[in-house]
Formats: C-alpha cells, structure tokens, sequence
C-alpha cells in the first residue's frame, strides 16, 4: 500500500501535470471506485472543472477543484497515470477511470486489486470526509508535537507497531515506514506502548520524522508496483535497513535481520538491537 512518502510523491507529480487543467469529459468503467456521489452525478458534476490545486492528508489525495474537492485513496495498488495530447494512449483492463482535458490530454486512475476509492465533497469540505476527520497530526509538519505523542503513546498498552498504523495518532505510517521508524529508535515492534521510557517514544517521534523525511526526498519506495504520476519508481527501498531484509546484517551490529507477525502483519526487525522486555 502506497504510505505517506509515496503519496506525498503522486501528489507532487499530479500538480506538476494536471495543475490548470479543465476537464472535458470523464469515463467510469468500474463503478465501486467511486464512493460518492452515485456514478452519473460524479461523472456530470465534473465536467468543466478545473484542477486548482493538489493537497494530501495522510495517504488521502485532495484535488482541489473549481467547485468541489476530490477526495482519492489508492489503497494497495492504485496509481494515476498521465497522457500528454501527443502520446499514444494506452487503455488497460486495470485502467477504471479516465479524466479527459480540454487540451487533449487525460488521467487515468489505474488499480489492480480495485480497492482505491474517490469521493467527490463540497469544495473545502474534504475535512469533514468521513476517513479524514478522524486523522492525526502530519508527521512532517508542526502539529506532529513530541508532547502529544508521548500522552497518546504512555496509556495505550497495545504493542507499538499496530498503534503507529492506527492513523489517528500519527497519520501516513504503513508496514515500511513502522518497521524502519522502530529499528531507528531500536525498539521491538511488540513492545507494549505503555512500556516505552519517554527517551524511547522521543526516539521514536524522530525517527518517524527522519525516516519518513528521507522517504519523501528519494520519491517513496518501490517494493512491487508503485510508480509516480510520472511513471517512475521511487529510490527509497535502496535504503531500507530492516523491511524486506530478512536473513541480512543489520547495519548496526550484523546481526541477521528476522521477519515475524505483529498484527497479522508481516514485521522486520534486530532481535539485538530490538529486544523483546521479558514478562
């Protein structure tokens, strides 16, 4: 599932190519993708608008329009893909929505499994979107405050990993980005939140911030499918020290890395770096 980093990248590539565009006409050939409102207003309200702006919230794109705000979430394995007008189009059978422009250009919104979704709200009202408003702070902005963290972090006796996936205490943490955030701070991903020394969870908030920062510069990481808006791949699984690493040294003390379930989760870790406090 595309995280914060690779998201943060879409968006960047989307308002570098869609920015000022006018729709012209919009085709749905899978319907479940859109949420709301049903198909035939969806595809007739959009006509004539114009993308104004690209936003994210958590792993949620905001396209900010003439007159409404389009909330899209690619889930595991949607991406977008652009046509300039002089391009040879390319319609595959993963290809579920097209965004035709006035300038003979299109958007397609492309997914494999076909579990993304796009919602079209009131214009600055994608707040009030029912898988937004209950999100947590931005890592990489100000409202991500160590002091919060700790008081969401100290009262909660659930292991740490599926705590950070829950995106309401800090928003656009996938598997990746957990795992690498815990090795940075050498904590296990089973230990119980309420367990954490304040040093610990201070390491832990700088290293959501670092790795996470790190990720959004390399353009994301490309373990299976992901592209950007662009079509390329992200750099960042070069750099991946724990996730996908089962059986090599870790970098800081050699120690092969190991691979378990957390959360029905598949979950990389040092078993020396990161060890496990004895009940």
């Amino acid at each position: 599932m595309p995280e914060l980093p690779e998201v943060e990248t879409v968006r960047k590539g989307l308002e570098q190519l869609v920015l000022g565009k006018t729709i012209l006409k919009v085709e749905v050939f899978w319907p479940r993708i859109i949420e709301m409102p049903e198909v035939s207003l969806f595809v007739e309200s959009l006509i004539g608008q114009t993308f104004e702006a690209f936003d994210r919230r958590g792993k949620f794109l905001i396209f900010k329009l003439s007159q409404f705000d389009l909330v899209s979430h690619l889930r595991m394995e949607g991406k977008y893909e652009f046509f300039a007008p002089e391009q040879e189009v390319i319609v595959t059978k993963h290809t579920h929505v097209i965004f035709h422009f006035t300038d003979g250009s299109q958007l397609q919104y492309r997914d494999v499994r076909k579990f993304g979704r796009m919602a079209l709200v009131d214009k600055d009202q994608s707040h009030e979107y029912k898988g937004i408003k209950q999100l947590g702070p931005e890592p990489l902005s100000t409202s991500f405050k160590l002091s919060e963290f700790e008081k969401a972090l100290s009262t909660k006796q659930m292991a740490i990993k599926p705590l950070l996936l829950n995106q309401k205490i800090v928003v656009g943490l996938g598997n990746i980005y957990v795992d690498e955030t815990l090795w940075y701070a050498k904590v296990h991903p089973e230990r119980p939140a309420n367990s954490l020394t304040k040093a610990e969870i201070a390491l832990i908030h700088e290293g959501t911030i670092h790795v996470l920062g790190r990720a959004v510069e390399a353009g994301g990481t490309t373990i299976r499918s992901y592209a950007n808006a662009l079509g390329e791949a992200g750099e960042f699984q070069v750099s991946l020290v724990v996730y996908d690493q089962t059986g090599k040294p870790c970098p800081r003390c050699q120690t092969p890395i190991e691979k378990i379930k957390v959360a029905q989760r598949g979950t990389h870790f040092c078993p020396t770096c990161q060890q496990k406090l004895e009940d």
